[in-house]
């Protein structure tokens, strides 16, 4: 039985511009996606695999800038030992025949574009089934294809597609999703997905590998590619964290007279250079007294600087406000005629959530501004 060890990506989504992301951070998002294919390609080296699997995705568009396309081609060529295969997605599938025609004939000979639903042989005995994307919404299973793909007796068959195995709304169109069993209806040793931008296991022989590096804040941590060894047994399969960036996305519950500085430093690392490559949303929720929530703001703006992005939402937190607490703001005059008035709001059941979430942003505010000014 031949034995074949190989690494399983997908959606580098290269180019992708972060257009909603502010200035500071952007243009570090953009190089990370790039630099992703040397730390593949180390990961490849390190474990002694000759071949990387891309399944799909590999632009963020289908009409990627030039440079984007032409620098991407030469990091993949920078080893010729290292095999790349790749299948068109379905944000830059077959459809985009400038862009493939382009990769084709400037492609290093160790970059091969897969645009055929049928069998390659990778190395001796071992066969690639891809199954590109002619254009983004394909409206089939294109694995279909897979069952009655023919093989020598004995060799590795590997599938390579890039869709769902599920779908995730009533009224989406599931005409196009991928049998959840489709390793085992087309004898597969493996079959490596692309779409899901997690790493997720389907089952032991069916894989989602996720991207090498996060581009949202849906999955936590830094990207990964799987590291998969094949041998006619179960596929042995090693997750390799690739990501430069840690995304997370928390949630915090707090209740009155919490120690809110170390709610809040319980998420932030020790280390303060491992800031600059995290990007942390904090969202808050639960009820705090005034000083509480002032005092937690303001301890994370005194954080907030340090970090790629950080972002601290404490709409989900109900405010408790005591007559006392508005002493802190003004004893009297028109700052006091103001805080009552704002309070009053917050406690307007006449009122619309969102104006009474304006009122206690407001209120916030401004005891956090009369507490600099103290």
């Amino acid at each position: 039985m031949p034995i074949i060890r190989f690494v399983h990506t997908s959606d580098l989504h290269l180019g992708k511009r972060f257009g909603t992301m502010p200035d500071g951070i952007r243009s570090r998002l953009v190089e990370a996606r790039h630099e992703v294919i040397a730390r593949i390609s180390d990961v490849a080296r390190s474990h002694d695999a000759r071949h990387v699997l891309v399944a799909g995705d590999t632009f963020d568009t289908e009409t990627p800038s030039d440079n984007v396309r032409v620098q991407a081609l030469a990091a993949m060529g920078a080893d010729p030992s290292l095999n790349w295969w790749i299948i068109p997605g379905n944000h830059d599938s077959l459809a985009a025949e400038t862009l493939w025609e382009r990769v084709e004939a400037e492609a290093p000979p160790n970059v091969r574009l897969l645009s055929k639903p049928e069998p390659v042989d990778i190395a001796p005995r071992v066969f690639l089934l891809p199954t590109p994307l002619p254009h983004r919404f394909p409206g089939r299973d294109l694995t279909d294809w897979m069952p009655g793909a023919m093989t020598p007796e004995g060799a590795l068959r590997i599938g390579l597609a890039h869709g769902r195995v599920q779908s995730f709304h009533e009224d989406a169109d599931t005409r196009d999703i991928i049998p959840p069993d489709r390793a085992v209806s087309a004898r597969l040793d493996y079959l490596a997905l692309g779409d899901w931008h997690g790493a997720l296991p389907v089952d032991p022989r069916t894989q989602y590998s996720g991207t090498p590096e996060r581009d949202r804040f849906k999955h936590n941590g830094p990207g990964s590619c799987l590291v998969v060894t094949l041998d006619g047994g179960s596929p042995r399969v090693e997750t390799v964290e690739t990501g430069r960036f840690d995304w997370q996305d928390v949630e915090l519950y707090l209740t009155p007279d919490a120690d809110v500085g170390s709610a809040l430093a319980a998420h932030v690392p020790q280390n303060a250079v491992s800031r600059r490559d995290m990007l942390l949303t904090l969202r808050t929720n639960g009820t705090l007294r005034l000083p509480e929530k002032g005092e937690l703001i303001a301890a994370g703006r005194s954080v907030a600087d340090g970090f790629g992005l950080f972002r601290l939402l404490t709409d989900g937190v109900a405010t408790e406000v005591e007559a006392g607490d508005l002493d802190t703001i003004a004893a009297g005059g028109a700052l006091r005629s103001a805080a009552d008035a704002l309070r009053n709001e917050t406690r307007d059941e006449a009122a619309s959530e969102t104006d009474r979430q304006i009122a206690a942003r407001a209120l916030d505010r401004l005891w956090t501004l009369c507490q600099e000014e103290a």
